[in-house]
């Protein structure tokens, strides 16, 4: 065609109008609608009408008739300025073009012509779970449970054979490590090694799920979820007491309460009828929330904040997605809107969280503060009166002092000063001993609840009642519906997403990714399972199993896939470089806490009491200069230096460097899985920091002591306490050298200690 006809027919095409049935209306509704519909209006945007496109939203008309570039909406499908649609994706140059040209022809639209929004997500994980036939793999013979077969019909569609079964140092070590998060002792290895019996390994996984240390280990997940910690955040962050929370978890998981009763005790326990002490402790989980009482704060805000920081939680821990986005607006690409988001803040709002404000003094810290909302106090009602009156009249004391000092600037020995401070003295050795904890507490008047345009908390937009997601199952509940209503909507066996993250997470811990790898994303924008069949079929059995998580637990245990070495394979390297397909175990470095447990279990000091107040292992003295308060640190003392990591009391702003630098998370938000890196300061802290210097002295002793017959047993025992199995003749020639270079004998054999509690395997889980 010759370029003048080229060029006439381009300008004859660029002036016809695209068909508005064929073109734009597809686009529209497939590219917009979702947001941007008669019921959402995303920034007051509906594009369902032509009159709704002419009228535009709070940045003005989307639509400048016959000038594209002037059109708000061609800046921002093109990716001009600050405006960007579709979110996180660019149209096609084509469909660019296409709506460029029909703005350019006149915007025409017929006048009968509505818009659809698309239909209710089609989402995988919206949809109940549906239990599936278990595959028929043809190697039958390496099937140890019916996960296995979901596992091994896989890997044989995709030509790959499984890795071969761990030795049996490895196995137990492994299952050690993750059913209680402690070392097997040398003759537990040598037992097990030695056993004939069939069932050697299932009574082995059933021994260490009766374990009470079972529930401290799993606790400890399940506390990251929480966003436990022993102060309040903020930047006085100050101590609180809530640590019986942490052992109704233990107690929980120990006595394998049913999930749905778990889940239903912790978010709604004080609305059960009669409800008992443990199930007001419970309700902790959402006590665990992060507070701001500096002075001159608007407690309102920072009730708001707690509000939201219970509902962004129940989304990550409960549907395994976020919602805090739907604060703002409508939910980018999930279906929660801005009205339900406030649907489901009306369940947390009539918590009492300042109505209830009293002194409390801590003598760990000899601090004096206010807490708010309820407590539960383990003393007679007398009692409490009595602490009352006494810090009550120590606040009025306290805040005198202060005045005197800042108006009198008086010297040292001002009468006055030491009159006040020895009477303060006096009052605080007076004060009862006892223990409260944090709970939740419903008002006696429901609070309305509105919507808040933006998330400001200062907004008061459409007024809302207590409801959920229409999304997900059915909720019954009218608008008088309260948190326990919500705690046994999200319980029942209807709801497509309670069961699936949950043994999701369990699945996690023990390959080191979920079958869904983004744990805390189920919604759209999450990655799909690899196995959704196996998925489906776990999340029916837990459920079918009455909600038993040891159940769960047990099924992966004895699974052909668990037992499977970790060996990195060259034939995977590029086939399934990740081990997404499971052809082999995952080493795991351990977690912050339990690198101190194993620590301690090989050195022969662990203190193995189960749950307690929070503890004070050694730190640097520097650790809490963060801290804006410099608030102290006594280094406890006798069995308490000794306890497990997870019962280490933890400062929100400044928590310990040991957790810190092995990658705990800060307990602002829920954690639905830890980073784990691998850094030098992980080393650092492992050779000098002076709790684990006390480990390796005390591993020392323990060698000396235990193999008394020399050289050569001691480091034959040294490995077998650290690391399960025997040394090789390398090793053990490469610690020999060691030892001939330090000439104090004591000192060597710390070396050694020091050497072996720093290696890699250590702290790994092979």
């Amino acid at each position: 065609m010759p370029l003048v006809w080229l060029l006439l027919v381009t300008a004859v095409v660029a002036q016809t109008p695209p068909s508005f049935e064929r073109e734009i209306r597809p686009l529209l509704e497939s590219q917009c609608l979702g947001c941007h519909n008669q019921k959402l209006r995303l920034s007051g945007l509906s594009l369902a009408t032509r009159a709704n496109l002419m009228a535009g939203g709070k940045r003005g008309p989307a639509v400048d008739e016959g000038k594209p570039d002037e059109s708000r909406l061609i800046q921002a499908v093109r990716h001009q300025g600050n405006l960007r649609m579709p979110p996180g994706r660019k149209l096609s140059d084509e469909d660019i073009l296409t709506l460029e040209r029909w703005i350019a022809t006149g915007a025409w639209w017929p006048d009968s012509a509505v818009t659809q929004a698309p239909p209710k997500p089609n989402h995988w994980s919206f949809a109940a779970p549906q239990r599936p036939a278990l595959p028929e793999p043809r190697n039958s013979k390496w099937v140890r449970t019916p996960l296995d077969r979901f596992i091994l019909a896989r890997l044989e569609k995709e030509g790959i054979a499984p890795s071969p079964e761990a030795d049996q140092t490895t196995l137990i070590r492994r299952v050690y490590l993750d059913l209680i998060g402690l070392l097997p002792a040398p003759e537990e290895v040598d037992a097990f090694a030695a056993g004939n019996r069939p069932d050697a390994w299932e009574t082995l996984v059933e021994k260490l799920l009766g374990s009470p240390h079972y529930g401290e280990r799993w606790g400890r997940h399940w506390l990251d979820l929480a966003r436990y910690a022993d102060s309040d955040g903020g930047s006085r962050d100050e101590p609180r007491q809530i640590w019986r929370y942490r052992d109704w978890v233990i107690q929980a998981l120990n006595k394998d309460m049913a999930f749905d009763q778990f889940v239903v005790e912790q978010v709604a326990g004080d609305l059960l009828p009669n409800p008992t002490e443990d199930q007001l402790i419970a309700t902790g989980f959402h006590r665990n929330s992060p507070i701001q009482i500096e002075a001159g704060t608007d407690r309102e805000q920072y009730r708001v904040e707690a509000v939201v920081d219970r509902v962004d939680t129940t989304g990550a821990v409960f549907f395994g997605m976020g919602v805090g986005c739907a604060r703002c607006h409508d939910h980018k690409y999930d279906p929660i809107s801005h009205r339900e988001y406030y649907q489901l803040f009306a369940f947390f709002n009539n918590s009492d969280d300042w109505g209830e404000s009293r002194p409390l003094f801590n003598a760990k810290f000899n601090n004096l503060h206010h807490v708010h909302g309820p407590m539960l106090d383990f003393a007679p009602a007398e009692l409490v009166r009595e602490r009352d009156q006494i810090l009550e009249k120590l606040l009025k004391l306290d805040a005198g002092l202060d005045n005197y000092r800042r108006e009198k600037k008086p010297a040292k020995d001002d009468p006055f000063v030491k009159q006040a401070e020895e009477e303060m003295a006096q009052l605080r050795q007076r004060i009862p001993k006892f223990e409260s904890t944090m709970i939740m507490r419903e008002l006696p008047a429901a609070r309305e609840t509105h919507t808040m345009p933006g998330g400001d908390y200062l907004g008061r937009g459409e007024r809302v009642y207590p409801g959920t997601p229409a999304f997900l199952n059915s909720f019954g509940g009218g608008p008088n519906a309260n948190r326990l209503d919500f705690a046994r909507w999200l319980a029942e066996p209807a709801n497509p997403l309670l069961a699936r993250v949950t043994v999701n997470r369990i699945w996690q811990q023990y390959f080191g990714r979920g079958i869904v790898e983004t744990e805390n994303d189920f919604g759209t924008q999450g990655s799909p399972p690899t196995h959704p069949e196996l998925l489906d079929w776990l999340a029916t059995e837990f459920i079918r199993g009455g909600w038993s998580q040891k159940a769960i637990h047990r099924l992966i245990c004895n699974s052909a896939v668990y037992r499977q070495s970790s060996k990195v394979r060259e034939d995977l390297a590029e086939r399934d470089p990740r081990n997404q397909l499971l052809a082999r175990q995952s080493r795991l470095r351990l977690d912050a806490e339990i690198v101190r447990d194993v620590a301690l279990s090989a050195s022969g000091l662990l203190e193995a009491k189960i749950g307690g107040p929070s503890v004070f292992p050694p730190q640097p003295e520097a650790a809490m200069s963060a801290s804006q308060l410099r608030k102290t640190w006594k280094a406890s003392q006798g069995p308490d230096r000794r306890r497990r990591g997870m019962y280490t009391f933890y400062w929100r702003v400044t928590p310990h460097p040991a957790l810190v630098v092995f990658d705990t998370p800060n307990a602002m938000t829920a954690c639905t899985r830890r980073n784990r890196s691998n850094t030098p300061l992980q080393a650092l802290a492992l050779l000098n920091e002076t709790v684990f210097h006390e480990f390796a002295q005390a591993l020392a002793g323990r060698l000396v002591k235990e193999a008394p017959g020399g050289l050569q047993e001691r480091l034959q025992r040294a490995y077998r306490l650290t690391v399960s199995r025997q040394p090789s003749s390398a090793e053990i020639v490469r610690l020999k050298r060691l030892l001939d270079f330090e000439p104090d004998q004591t000192a060597a054999w710390v070396s050694v200690a020091r050497v072996l509690l720093n290696t890699d395997e250590f702290i790994t889980r092979e």
